[in-house]
């Protein structure tokens, strides 16, 4: 089988570049001219302040794993979707292993009596920054079947995004690279479902706000939030409050495309629903509502006497210990009777003279004894006599 292919090269106005390979039966050698490209979309200010406001503590807060059943838009289970966000570990250019957010979502079911899934894995930054996300999508059509990849990839000063399509026997693979400065408030897939969590968390979605992200074409453009308020929704058998928030991806190229998102407050997914698609995602049993812990503030104990004469195991311990020390120093005082006598003499004398200047007196009545010891020299040095001599 012949294979025939092309290779296009665009370089937009300084903003990023591109390069497209497509091989496969249906291609044909072609050469596109490169149009001068419009100015990049711009995060504004406001989002780029949310994503500054995150905390580490604040995001480990919201890592768990959920489950929703996919359902068909008259109640017929149709697959699962599962998101999991985790810490986890990321080598860096370095080589070193450094602690980040991790994100895992995956979901297989069926559209329109077809298998097709998912998956995402994504690696960020604790403001959410993309440091490596894969994703994959199949649809397993009888005729034509489909499957897309998408890799996003930080490369020092750029990100690299790898795009490959499969339609049958034609693969086609877009290599796009966005200088680092120029995707300031990107929000990819994998940090979308870290920051809605966020949202539901501080219940309030940041007003005005203009993210970047990608379309379904891999282009860069705007992605907003809006909240739309809460509502009661029944969940496994009971009421419970949801804060609603509506993400619209603008195209540049298609329509926009909107997703609302019904969100529990600990930032668990209750519902998602993709605006003009049959179907959703909804959870089927009550998780466990999380709530952050409070740091009680250190008990304040009153300092209390202590009667240890009316506690009788203290009050036996002080006796016996008394009664201990009282045999060790008698036979102490039997072992060397020149010291009773010592004392008895200077006490007699002291007692007998009543001297004013007591200090001298001890001096001047144990001075004698000194002078069986030899004369401290009159300047002191290492060379002090043993007294084991």
């Amino acid at each position: 089988m012949e294979t025939a292919g092309y290779r296009l090269s665009v370089t937009g106005s300084g903003s990023m570049s591109s390069k497209v390979q497509s091989t496969g039966p249906r291609a044909k050698d072609h050469q596109a001219s490169a149009p001068e490209s419009p100015p990049p979309p711009e995060a504004n200010a406001e989002a780029i302040h949310f994503l500054n406001s995150l905390r580490q503590k604040e995001l480990q807060m919201l890592f768990f794993s959920e489950t929703l059943a996919m359902v068909s838009n008259t109640g017929e289970p149709q697959g699962e979707l599962t998101i999991d966000a985790q810490r986890g570990n990321h080598k860096d250019v370095s080589g070193d292993l450094l602690h980040c957010p991790l994100v895992h979502a995956y979901s297989k079911g069926f559209m329109d009596k077809t298998l097709c899934g998912n998956s995402l894995l994504g690696y960020l930054s604790w403001n959410l920054e993309i440091k490596e996300q894969h994703s994959q999508e199949f649809i397993k059509f009888h005729v034509l079947p489909m499957e897309r990849k998408m890799s996003l990839l930080k490369q020092d000063d750029q990100l690299a995004v790898t795009r490959r399509i499969k339609e049958g026997e034609e693969v086609k693979t877009e290599v796009t690279f966005f200088p680092w400065h120029s995707i300031a408030g990107f929000i990819s897939e994998s940090a979308n479902l870290l920051l809605l969590r966020v949202m539901a968390w501080r219940r309030m979605v940041p007003s005005d706000a203009r993210f970047l992200a990608l379309d379904t074409e891999g282009k860069l453009c705007h992605s907003t939030y809006q909240a739309l308020g809460s509502q009661t929704i029944q969940v496994d058998h009971q009421q419970v409050e949801v804060f609603i928030v509506e993400q619209t991806i603008h195209s540049k190229e298609g329509i926009p495309l909107s997703f609302q998102f019904y969100l529990l407050p600990d930032g668990h997914l209750a519902k998602r629903v993709q605006v003009g698609f049959p179907g959703c995602c909804m959870i089927t049993k009550m998780p466990i509502i999380r709530e952050e812990d409070e740091i009680e503030p250190r008990p304040v104990f009153e300092k209390k006497p202590l009667m240890w004469e009316e506690d009788m195991e203290l009050y036996s311990r002080f006796l016996d210990r008394k009664e201990e020390l009282r045999r060790s120093h008698t036979r102490y005082l039997q072992q060397r009777p020149e010291a009773t006598a010592l004392v008895s003499d200077f006490l007699l004398f002291l007692l007998l003279r009543q001297p004013d200047d007591v200090v001298t007196f001890a001096a001047e009545h144990f001075g004698p004894f000194a002078t069986s010891w030899p004369p401290t020299p009159g300047l002191r040095s290492s060379d002090r006599p043993s007294p084991f001599v």
